[in-house]
């Protein structure tokens, strides 16, 4: 990073945050990830009304499962389907990808909300330097033939990434992308840029607390009352990890010249079981942190960078799954069990059914916020300057 920070003297960034009037009828930045590596689960048709009930009206999957996209046909639910990272490749060559299109998305769509296509999940944190190298080429093949087909205006293309593609997240105006990834981040965000398209972030807190539970206040990563904590250079003060997390990317991201990039939560959730060295992962831990967040998702919170921009979060996960490899606590991220019933109770119901008629409303204002940063790291100054509905 040194030698790439060498280069640049001050970096101005200008982030632009709108506050403005919002009208809400339902959860509308909520969505759950419909994993299926089980071999129990409901039948497809079976999730559809689960979800409905629920009035959870987002989901992703991690492939494109022809029974998911055909049963979820006219049910008005939004999905994201995934190109798994052993296609990636292939899928750079503009007619691989247009016959993929093709043969995944167009049949299904638009009686199929189809919205979103990642390519991979958290390439750039492999140890696949081709697959890396061949993300954005086919992030790319595959938008063009969105466009060839007349589809780009309604599916956005990206990749959900790891938090790990960080060097540092803490303070969140200190953060910063991983100097060896440099080469390969400015490509993608400059695509991201160009289509109007997220940067998706998989963000765990637990992760965080497991490894380091003596340092991080467990209230602070549940979303419980706590006194939280205050970014040094923005005086922002964070209440949970999470949020802290995605304002990391988001000073990441502008760092590197692209502060309109939207950043959305594709992964986030807590286990309700464990292993014995897994601190955390209980019942108890995994009911607070999804219960405290869907309270913020109802309220349809943003980030103390961007408060008035709601943030998309899609909870990990609608089911347990049991034919997940690795420690215990990666077949217990579940919200039901595969019977159904419920892992545990978070209020989930309770809490969209009770936003269904609320409208909130916020004074229509902008606001700048323009951030003059040493790319030595050795000073940050932040000036808010607000400008009110009338100009002045």
């Amino acid at each position: 990073m040194a030698g790439f920070l060498n280069h640049l003297s001050i970096l101005h960034i200008l982030l632009v945050f709108s506050l403005c009037s919002t009208d809400i009828g339902g959860v509308s930045s909520l969505g759950i990830n419909y994993g299926q590596v089980a071999n129990n689960l409901p039948t497809p048709d079976r999730v559809i009304d689960l979800l409905a009930s629920l009035k959870i009206m987002k989901t992703r999957i991690y492939d494109t499962n022809p029974r998911v996209l055909t049963a979820f046909a006219n049910s008005s639910i939004e999905i994201i389907v995934t190109v798994p990272n052993e296609m990636v490749s292939q899928l750079k060559d503009p007619q691989q990808a247009l016959q993929w299109v093709l043969t995944n998305i167009k049949p299904y769509f638009p009686s199929t909300k189809i919205t979103g296509i990642a390519v991979g999940n958290e390439v750039y944190t492999g140890d696949d330097t081709t697959l890396m190298s061949d993300l954005v080429p086919a992030l790319t093949s595959i938008y063009n033939a969105l466009v060839q087909l007349g589809l780009a205006a309604y599916i956005h293309v990206s990749t959900a990434n790891s938090l790990a593609v960080l060097a540092t997240s803490y303070p969140p105006s200190s953060a910063y992308f991983s100097s060896s990834l440099t080469g390969l981040i400015v490509p993608f965000l400059r695509f991201l840029s160009a289509t109007n398209s997220p940067f998706w972030i998989n963000a765990y807190p637990y992760f965080a607390y497991k490894g380091d539970p003596a340092s991080v206040p467990l209230d602070y990563v549940l979303f419980n009352p706590n006194s939280g904590m205050v970014d040094p250079n923005t005086r922002l003060r964070y209440d949970n990890m999470l949020y802290a997390q995605v304002d990391a990317v988001i000073f990441s991201i502008a760092k590197m010249g692209f502060g309109n990039i939207e950043v959305r939560v594709s992964e986030t959730g807590w286990p309700s079981k464990g292993d014995l060295d897994e601190i955390g992962a209980t019942v108890e831990n995994a009911e607070a942190y999804n219960r405290n967040l869907l309270v913020r998702q109802v309220s349809n919170e943003g980030t103390p960078l961007r408060p008035n921009q709601r943030l998309e979060v899609y909870l990990f996960a609608l089911f347990n799954e049991n034919m997940k490899p690795g420690p215990t606590s990666e077949r217990n991220y579940g919200l039901y069990q595969p019977d159904e019933t419920m892992a545990y109770n978070v209020g989930l119901a309770t809490l969209t059914s009770s936003v269904t008629s609320v409208s909130l409303t916020s004074s229509a204002k902008r606001v700048t916020l323009l951030i003059t940063l040493d790319m030595r790291w050795d000073s940050i100054r932040c000036d808010m300057i607000l400008v009110c509905p009338d100009g002045t």
